[in-house]
This record gives structure tokens, C-alpha cells and sequence, in this order.
């Protein structure tokens, strides 16, 4: 069977998912020809050779995405056999009549199982499949066919840059954060990668340039002592190769960052130089209705702790909420300000509507389910009313400010500040009064802090603006 894997979309990186199906696809046998559609051009010629098309979503903007490259095959080939793997395979419902193969979850075997026999595995219908408890037999993924690593995102230090490795400890998540989609698929669960397949897959990046490793885990210390064996092994490998040790970035909660504070000596030894955290709110109100497990003061503590092992932290928020008030916004304004993390966050970061696709563990709550309208088939996501409606207007306002400034807004340390203050701007103007505080001074800011060039978007609602840059040409 001859197979097109393609890629939409993976946060700016070489795609982890696409990389990992062809390599379960021509274990099986088949011949997998893998596309990365967020850096390569459309080609029919593709479709003409394919016996079956294989799309992986692992996030809601590749799932949209994924939507329009299956009706441009499908036009190309009308009776084409059609799966999508990934996370938002299932969460998205994206065809009803059954057209389009689901696969969720552990996805490697439904996928090869698919392959085998497609009209078969078409009345399965959507396949969640969890897998076993221990580490999952996904063999180290195949990238051959895939653009070079110089094509994706890349670090960025007062050192100057590195090229970017992107692998998986895990899978899944041990928290059932109810904005999140992992808990729609995984319910608590986790499945470690192997750790000789983890390090097999860093060491095939190393050779084809990689520096710098960003562990795409949904929390890196759902498993500690797996990570920490891999960041072990990692270091112990990779500490006298040629241009220096490797340095890496991870995701971790504030949680996790507080309960195994004993490991950031070790992490930031193996070359640790910054961690993502989902902060989501300073509101504690809004952190307790998302199950986030912490309060504004513990993500506080998280700043100081990491950053007194020399760790910088990125944090993620949330900020349009149903529920959400100008005040929040401030107050979210001033908490970036007060920790010293201007530089530090993404001003996209400032825009992010809550998404709420099929299976949103937030529609059981009645603060949703009282402000949800119409479900949006176009954006396979629930739309809902906010409180104070001059707050839709504020966020896309705030999102035109972002775009705007894209070419200076990807965390870099001019950029991260100027769209900070111009979002402070448009919030005070909302606010109707003037802000307190006088306007940052971007020659005061720190020097170049740990980044990705990628200013990245995860559970969130894509803007037409952001979509538009990842279209199938």
C-alpha cells in the first residue's frame, strides 16, 4: 500500500507524529511518502500516487487544516481512503458520514491496522486506543522524505542560535485540566516512550545538526524518573560531542515544577535553559474552574524557583475566558510585569480565546454550558458568548496588535516588549482610565532570554490571520 503522510502543522518543529506513522507504516510494509504541508509546497502529484491518505492532527489548527487538504486529495482522487491520527482526531468529529478514518490515542497499531485494509477498518468508525500501561512500542521515527531540520524553528540565546531537535518522552497526561484536550482522549493516563527509542530519535537529529532538544511531552514530570533517565542518558551521550553539550527546553505545570523542586539542579547541569508552563490565569477563581492545581502565588513561586537554578520559564495563558473581565486582563498585565517576565512571553499570548471542541471537559461545568451557543461546523468548535461582549471586540483588537507586529513578535526581546505595551495600551483603553504604570522601557529589558523563533498556539482558537500563514498552498 502506498501511503501519504501529511504533516499540517507541529508548533513550528519537524513533525514528531508524521515521522513516528511512517515509520510504524514501512515496518508493516507499506511504502509511506511523508509531506509537511506548514514548509512544503501542495503537489497533486502526490495524491496521484497514493493508495491512501494518512493526515495527522495532533492539534486543532493542523485538524483544520487537515480538513482542507482532505477535500483538495479528495477532489484530486474523489474515492481516496482517508485517516487522521492524532489527538484531535476523535475530539473534533470531523466527518459524520464516516468518509474520513479516526484514530486517536496509541495510534500506531489502528494505523497500521488501517493500512492493511482500509474498506475494512472503515466501519470501525472513530478508534480511541489507549495502548498498554508500559512503554509504548512505537518504533524511533522515520524521517527520511521530511524537509532538514534547518527549515523549522530554532533556539535562540544570548549565545546566538541553535537548530532544533523535537521528541516525545510521553504520551498523554497524568491531569484532567478541563480546558485541555489530552484528558478528552487519555483520562489520566500516561505511556512513556521507550528510553532507547527516545535517545535513537536525538541522536538521528544530532547527526542531521541538531543543538538544542524541545521534549513535546504534555507534561515533561508526569513521569519524572523516565525523564530524568533520559536526560541522564542524554547528557552522559552527547556531553563531549562536537559543538558543546545539547540544551533543551520542556513543558512542565507549576505543580510539577513545586513538588519535584529536587531535580532542577540536575535538569539545568544536562543543559536545561527553559521551561514552558501552562499559567493560564491569575485569576485563582478561573485556575480552580480550569483544575489547573494551582494558584496565582504558586506560579509565582514556580518564577523564583526555576529561575533561582538559572532556568527561565515561558508561561502559556488564557486570558478570553467566557467569564473573563477587563480586570483580569490588568491583572494579568501586572503579574507579567511584577515577575519580570515581559520578555519571556509571546505577545500572541495575550490573544488566546478558549477553544471548546467536542468533548470539552469545560462544557460540564454550568458557568460553559449557560453561555455556549451553536456548534461551528467550519471551526468544528462550540462558540460561546462572553460576559461583557466589548471583550470579543478587545481580543480580536489585541490579535490585529499581535499580527501586526508579527515580524518582531516572536519572543524576542524587542518584539515580546513593544507588543506587551501595546497590548497594555488597548487594555487601559478599555479599561477607560489611565494605566498606573509608565510604559516599559525596552532598552532597560534583559539581554536575549532562552526561546524558540516560533511564537506557537496549542489549545486555542485560530484567527483567520494565523490559519491564512498555514493554508495548503
Amino acid at each position: 500500500m502506498r501511503v501519504l503522510v501529511l504533516s499540517t502543522y507541529e508548533l513550528g518543529h519537524q513533525p514528531v507524529h508524521a515521522a513516528a506513522a511512517a515509520a510504524v507504516l514501512r515496518a508493516a510494509g507499506h511504502d509511506a511518502r511523508v509531506r509537511d504541508l506548514a514548509v512544503e509546497a501542495w503537489d497533486d502529484g502526490d495524491v496521484a500516487w497514493a493508495d491512501a491518505l494518512a493526515c495527522s492532527v495532533p492539534m486543532h489548527t493542523a485538524r483544520r487544516l487537515a480538513s482542507e487538504a482532505t477535500g483538495r486529495a479528495r477532489a484530486v482522487r474523489p474515492g481516496l481512503p482517508v485517516c487522521w491520527f492524532g489527538l484531535y482526531a476523535v475530539a473534533a468529529t470531523p466527518a459524520r458520514d464516516g468518509s474520513v478514518h479516526l484514530i486517536a490515542g496509541e495510534y500506531g497499531d489502528a494505523l497500521r491496522e488501517w493500512a492493511d485494509d482500509p474498506a475494512g477498518q472503515k466501519a470501525r468508525g472513530a478508534v480511541v486506543d489507549i495502548g498498554r500501561a508500559g512503554p509504548t512500542g512505537t518504533p524511533v521515527p522515520d524521517r527520511t522524505g521530511l524537509p532538514g531540520l534547518d527549515r523549522y524553528v530554532r533556539f535562540v540565546d544570548h549565545d546566538g542560535e541553535r537548530t532544533v531537535a523535537a521528541v516525545e518522552a510521553s504520551h498523554g497526561c497524568a491531569h484532567r485540566c478541563r480546558h485541555c484536550p489530552v484528558p478528552v482522549v487519555y483520562d489520566g493516563r500516561t505511556r512513556a516512550v521507550a528510553t532507547d527509542t527516545v535517545l535513537a530519535d536525538i541522536e538521528e537529529q544530532v547527526a542531521a545538526g541538531a543543538r538544542h532538544v524541545t521534549f513535546g511531552d504534555a507534561d515533561f514530570l508526569n513521569r519524572p524518573r523516565h525523564s530524568l533517565e533520559i536526560v541522564r542518558e542524554m547528557r552522559r551521550h552527547f556531553e563531549g560531542a562536537a559543538g558543546g553539550p545539547l540544551t533543551f527546553d520542556c513543558t512542565v505545570k507549576v505543580e510539577h515544577i513545586l513538588r519535584h523542586a529536587d531535580v532542577w539542579d540536575e535538569m539545568v547541569a544536562a543543559g536545561c535553559r527553559f521551561v514552558v508552563s501552562a499559567f493560564e490565569s491569575v485569576d485563582d477563581r478561573t485556575l480552580a474552574l480550569l483544575d489547573k492545581g494551582h494558584t496565582a502565588a504558586q506560579a509565582a513561586e514556580a518564577v523564583g524557583l526555576l529561575r533561582a537554578h538559572g532556568i527561565e520559564i515561558r508561561p502559556s495563558f488564557l486570558p478570553f475566558l467566557p467569564w473573563t473581565q477587563i480586570e483580569h486582563l490588568v491583572d494579568l498585565l501586572d503579574f507579567v510585569a511584577d515577575h519580570d517576565l515581559v520578555p519571556n512571553v509571546d505577545p500572541v499570548q495575550y490573544t488566546i480565546r478558549l477553544l471548546l471542541p467536542p468533548g470539552s471537559l469545560l462544557l460540564d461545568l454550568p458557568e460553559v454550558r449557560k453561555r455556549v451557543g451553536a456548534f461551528d461546523e467550519a471551526a468544528h468548535a462550540w462558540r460561546w458568548r462572553p460576559d461583557d461582549p466589548a471583550l470579543d471586540d478587545l481580543q480580536a483588537e489585541l490579535a490585529n496588535i499581535v499580527e501586526s507586529g508579527a515580524a518582531e513578535a516572536t519572543g524576542a526581546t524587542p518584539g515580546a516588549t513593544a507588543g506587551y505595551q501595546r497590548v497594555r495600551d488597548a487594555v487601559f483603553a478599555v479599561a477607560g482610565r489611565p494605566d498606573p504604570r509608565p510604559a516599559v522601557d525596552a532598552a532597560a529589558v534583559p539581554p536575549t532570554r532562552p526561546r524558540l523563533t516560533e511564537s506557537w498556539y496549542c489549545c486555542s482558537e485560530p484567527t483567520d490571520a494565523q490559519l491564512s500563514v498555514l493554508e495548503v498552498p
